[in-house]
């Protein structure tokens, strides 16, 4: 029976040693990744908060301003809401470093005033991250459906009780 035992633990902790099926040059997340997905003041009521989550299905959601809850909540999400959060911000996370879509950036011309923002930084368990900033008053043609998939992500999240109503 002990043996047995042992057989069985070997091979659960061999069983982590199999490669993912991720496909080749797609990035896995490990537990110990995150993504921070952070909104911006805007002229008027936009919604300000900052949400992080993880693979391994905790999230924390911090509402700042105009949110219908304000002040830190821990929350649950499934590993499919995850991968579909992380999947629709994959196409945009820089190889290093980060990304800016800012006024005075040469990616953002012309811009308007008074605009939200979002902040996005992956983080990945061995301490390096990469980032993400938008600013929605950026008005090229180019950066129009950048700005949907940033707005529409936060969607796969169960967050939406917490942000309520947006104007």
């Amino acid at each position: 029976m002990r043996r047995l035992l042992i057989m069985g633990l070997g091979t659960l902790g061999l069983a982590g040693c199999v490669a993912p099926s991720g496909g080749p040059g797609r990035p896995v997340a490990i537990e110990g990744d995150s993504i921070r997905y952070e909104t911006g003041a805007c002229f008027g009521r936009c919604p300000i908060y900052a949400v992080t989550v993880r693979p391994d299905g905790t999230g924390v959601f911090e509402g700042k301003r105009f949110t219908a809850v304000t002040g830190e909540r821990a929350f649950r999400l499934s590993r499919a809401q995850y991968d579909a959060f992380a999947a629709r911000l994959a196409p945009y996370r820089p190889e290093s470093g980060q990304v800016r879509y800012a006024p005075g950036e040469k990616n953002c011309e012309p811009a308007a005033t008074d605009m939200p923002s979002v902040d996005v930084t992956w983080t990945r368990a061995i301490g390096d991250s990469q980032g993400l900033y938008f600013y929605y008053g950026c008005r090229a043609d180019r950066n129009r459906a950048l700005g949907q998939v940033l707005g529409e992500a936060v969607e796969a999240l169960p967050i939406q009780a917490l942000i309520g109503e947006r104007p």
